[in-house]
């Protein structure tokens, strides 16, 4: 394990604190996708604007990973973590009041922000209480809130579609996080080692000193193409569903399944990256996800549609948590955080144009299916990002 303390940490409550924090983010973020069916007409939103609002989200997430994670390299991760998780609670809270295009954008970009403070602090955490045998399966055990979050608004959205208003779900997802708070403060052990000089340079030039500067251009190209089809599929799949003709519950249902396969998906990729390296795990997940893209454009039935979301969120989230485990790997302690922080930050350049294109491609006419097919060319890049990664990176020793 990483000498990261004068204390003890005890791991087990570490990623339990940090994976309830991810599950909270997950519910959150999945929350836009399964209420925009209800609160589309009644806030009366184009196509396009619910596409800007979802990025609204990534864009504010791109702003607070950068911040997030420098603060945290020099104050210390748990401070900064609180902030950003309580943070995240309050503007989720405002999503709900929201009654406007104009409201409900900015209370995505500040919720965005706490989410973005949160990520690159979860990296760097996972990374620095795992031993380097664990550290793939700690970080995806970990970002399993995401998706276990997801599956329970999701299935929160099935079951009372018919006695919950979309605001309430929202109000629910901002409450958690602003009752956790204190738990961080109380419980959560800082893991982060004596302050560096070397933490005081410039993040941007971190990432690309010694060498760094293809494997770091390399992971901004592999997680922004990730996030691209992630977030479009986490805000426009259920209304790509009922597109294709299924009622609002079966596409709540198939958002359940891509988030419920990925959590499946992130164990398993997890396990096996710690066994056999990421180069082979990582190049597979992207053609899977290719192949899945596929089946989504072609599916026609609801028991087809199902098994290709559930495919595709095993490959593309759950594929995601094992990038989060492989990008910190190739910059040292004193910019670690801000170097997962600027991976984030750059990748979610990609979430924030997922949503865009997707809400763009139906305003010009794209069906459902073709709407899905745009997403292979880009996960069949992705594949060839991170083969490349895999035989130009240097990983570093702690």
């Amino acid at each position: 394990m990483a000498d990261t303390a004068a204390k003890p940490i005890n791991a087990s409550l570490v990623v339990a604190i940090c994976f309830c924090i991810a599950a909270l983010e997950g519910y959150d973020i999945q929350a836009f996708g399964i209420a925009a069916p209800q609160f589309a007409p009644q806030l009366h939103l184009s196509p396009g604007q619910m596409g800007w609002a979802g990025s609204a989200t990534m864009l504010g997430l791109m702003l607070g990973a950068l911040g997030g994670g420098w603060f945290a390299d020099r104050a210390g991760r748990r401070p900064v973590l609180a902030v950003a998780v309580a943070a995240f609670g309050l503007f989720s809270v405002g999503t709900a009041f929201s009654n406007s295009f104009e409201t409900l954008t900015l209370s995505r970009l500040l919720t965005g922000v706490g989410f973005g403070g949160a990520m690159p602090n979860l990296i760097a955490i996972a990374t620095e209480i795992s031993p380097l045998n664990r550290r793939a399966a700690t970080t995806t055990s970990m970002f399993c809130g995401l998706p276990a979050g997801g599956s329970v608004v999701a299935l929160i959205a099935h079951q009372g579609q018919h006695m919950m208003d979309w605001r309430m779900i929202f109000l629910i997802g901002g409450a958690l996080p602003l009752l956790l708070t204190p738990v961080i403060l109380m419980l959560m052990p800082e893991t982060r080692p004596t302050h560096a000089p070397d933490a005081d340079r410039r993040v941007l030039a971190g990432v690309f000193a010694k060498g760094r500067a293809i494997p770091t251009l390399l992971i901004w190209v592999v997680f922004g193409l990730d996030l691209l089809v992630t977030y479009l599929l986490l805000n426009w799949l259920p209304t790509l569903v009922v597109a294709k003709g299924f009622s609002p519950a079966e596409g709540a249902t198939a958002s359940l399944w891509f988030n419920g396969f990925s959590i499946v998906g992130a164990l398993f990729l997890g396990w096996l990256a710690d066994r056999v390296g990421f180069r082979w795990p990582a190049t597979l997940m992207f053609l899977g996800l290719a192949g899945a893209m596929y089946g989504l454009a072609h599916a026609t039935g609801l028991s087809a549609i199902l098994a290709w979301a559930g495919a595709a969120g095993f490959v593309v989230v759950g594929g995601l948590y094992v990038l989060y485990a492989l990008a910190p790997i190739y910059y040292p302690i004193p910019i670690r955080a801000g170097g997962a922080g600027a991976a984030i930050a750059v990748g979610r350049l990609g979430s924030i144009a997922g949503p865009i294109l997707a809400g763009n491609l139906r305003t010009i006419g794209y069906s459902p299916d073709q709407v899905f097919a745009a997403m292979i060319p880009a996960a069949l890049v992705a594949a060839a990002a991170v083969w490349g990664l895999m035989t130009v990176g240097k990983p570093v020793e702690d």
